[in-house]
């Protein structure tokens, strides 16, 4: 499978994960279920699972960050100020950032400790990413200002954090590299993960208490039609699952032994999960689970997916359509 970064903009109020994050994980699992058959219903669900609940403790991780970088800069100064002939500055240095309003909004949070303990998150062991990550941020032009603004306000230091959450963790190939060796489930989800501690820090500033954002969209919402996100990927998983030797041939079948040598195992997931989706989800719109997919094959497989898999899966999908296999409950348009 193509590896990249997949950068996906999140709207959220805010959650963690949103369907298209979710079809991505299921895609994963099932990628792996191609490469090893043997791979049981169960075993799959474990790591959709796991590869979720993932995306909580990556998200913590890099609230964490803001303490950490706040000791360091703490450190920093001690250091300094106990060298043998310091200079005035050293012996009387700017403490704006040390003193910043945001560090102990987490490290003396009782619910944020207690999760960050319990799934045994720490940067300790990696002293060189935030020592590197420190001595980057205080040559900024934007921390630069923040130190020289007279003004001291929790809605500045949010600002400032933003903004190092914005510009020093994204494409930073050495914490991306870190990631990717404390957990295997980490290597896409940094994006996003982003852009929820954002979103929370942005909640902090306007007053209110930090707590954990519920995993799935549809926990924030009350309505008892509103169908759980949870119980739709779980769904999206059994039901490819229990179709993929069906629509692996189907697929074979349909396409010219031109193409059928050049198809790539993801190309031929991604259409195996949009034919299981139509079938699974009678009221989801066609275009709307097409539409998914293609977007999806732009990240995960080679520049000449998008429009195949857009092509196949429409003309599959009508094929079934009219054969009976899928029932939907709009017009195939």
């Amino acid at each position: 499978m193509k590896k990249t970064e997949y950068i996906c903009i999140i709207k959220s109020n805010y959650d963690m994960l949103n369907r298209r994050i979710l079809r991505i994980k299921a895609f994963k699992v099932l990628y792996s279920f191609a490469e090893n058959p043997s791979m049981s219903v169960a075993e799959a669900e474990a790591q959709l699972e796991i590869s979720c609940e993932s995306a909580r403790s990556l998200y913590l991780l890099m609230l964490l960050m803001i303490p950490t970088l706040t000791d360091e800069a703490s450190a920093r100064i001690e250091d300094a100020r106990n060298k043998f002939n310091p200079t005035d500055e050293e012996r009387n240095p700017n403490m704006k950032f040390v003193e910043n309003g945001l560090a102990p909004l987490f490290r003396d949070d009782p619910d944020f400790t207690k999760l960050v303990s319990r799934r045994k998150l720490s940067w300790d062991q990696y002293d060189a990413l935030v020592r590197n990550l420190y001595s980057t941020l205080v040559t900024r032009d934007y921390y630069r200002e923040y130190m020289a603004s007279p003004e001291r306000s929790l809605r500045e230091d949010v600002n400032l954090f933003v903004k190092i959450f914005e510009q020093e963790f994204v494409d930073n190939t050495h914490l991306a590299s870190i990631l990717e060796d404390m957990s295997i489930w980490w290597n896409d989800d940094l994006a996003y993960s982003l852009t929820c501690c954002c979103d929370t820090l942005k909640d902090l500033a306007s007053g209110k208490r930090w707590s954990l954002p519920p995993l799935y969209r549809s926990e924030m919402s009350s309505r008892l039609d509103v169908e759980s996100d949870k119980a739709f990927i779980y769904k999206l998983l059994r039901q490819s699952y229990a179709c993929f030797d069906k629509y692996s041939r189907l697929v074979a079948e349909n396409v010219s032994q031109w193409e059928s040598d050049r198809l790539f195992t993801t190309d031929m997931v991604l259409i195996v999960m949009g034919l299981s989706e139509a079938k699974a989800f009678p009221d989801m719109p066609v275009r709307v689970t097409i539409n998914e997919y293609v977007e999806i094959s732009k990240y995960y497989s080679t520049p000449k997916s998008r429009s195949f898999v857009n092509g196949l899966l429409d003309r599959l999908i009508r094929k079934l359509v009219s054969e009976g296999d899928i029932v939907k409950t709009a017009p195939v348009i």
